[in-house]
């Protein structure tokens, strides 16, 4: 009788060590070492120190307003992360969320500061933009989910919402866009934008 009750509970032991496992890595703030957690300000910083610019703000010259690189190496305005699942307070790799500035609510476009992708026509090219909705995970937001991944040096953020189960998504890292006027805009790309958080 005590050998088929230990085959059941040795079992169980396994699954839950795996399970425990298989939580994906927490992102980190790189100044302090610790999770980056749910609520929490943070500023995004480039990984590289090569002179290549600062911190992202949103641009005044579009709406629905982009997200760009500072030139300068300013630290830009602060953020926030909610992940998909509100009862999570640390922010872990590969985990869908949505990612939000702090600062007037609407812009002087209108609209929340709320990331979401939108394609530019014009240009032909996807871009990270506000005006999207936070929370509601599923088909209606897909484009307002983000995940953030390791780098060689730091981490990025990558467009390939898992949020809805049926819904044929593109899957890119966000990188710069250079346009024409010298803005470095967020946009999807092949290759990443390697940045840090700091609080």
């Amino acid at each position: 009788m005590k050998s088929t009750i230990l085959i059941p509970l040795s079992f169980i032991l396994i699954l839950f060590l795996f399970s425990a496992d298989s939580a994906p890595d927490s992102v980190l703030d790189t100044t302090t070492g610790k999770n980056l957690r749910t609520g929490i300000n943070y500023h995004v910083m480039p990984a590289a120190r090569d002179g290549k610019g600062g911190g992202i703000t949103l641009t005044n010259h579009t709406c629905p307003s982009g997200i760009t690189q500072l030139r300068t190496h300013n630290y830009g305005l602060p953020l926030t992360f909610s992940p998909v699942n509100p009862k999570k307070g640390v922010i872990r790799l590969s985990t869908d969320v949505n990612i939000k500035f702090l600062g007037p609510t609407p812009t002087r476009c209108n609209e929340s500061n709320v990331w979401k992708l939108k394609y530019d026509e014009s240009v032909k090219q996807f871009f990270v933009m506000v005006g999207g909705v936070e929370g509601n995970p599923g088909r209606p937001t897909l484009d307002n989910w983000f995940k953030i991944e390791k780098t060689e040096n730091g981490y990025k953020f990558v467009f390939c919402p898992t949020v809805c189960n049926f819904c044929k998504v593109i899957c890119r890292d966000v990188g710069i866009f250079s346009d024409g006027n010298g803005m470095r805009r967020l946009a999807l790309s092949d290759v990443p934008f390697s940045v840090i958080f700091m609080r």
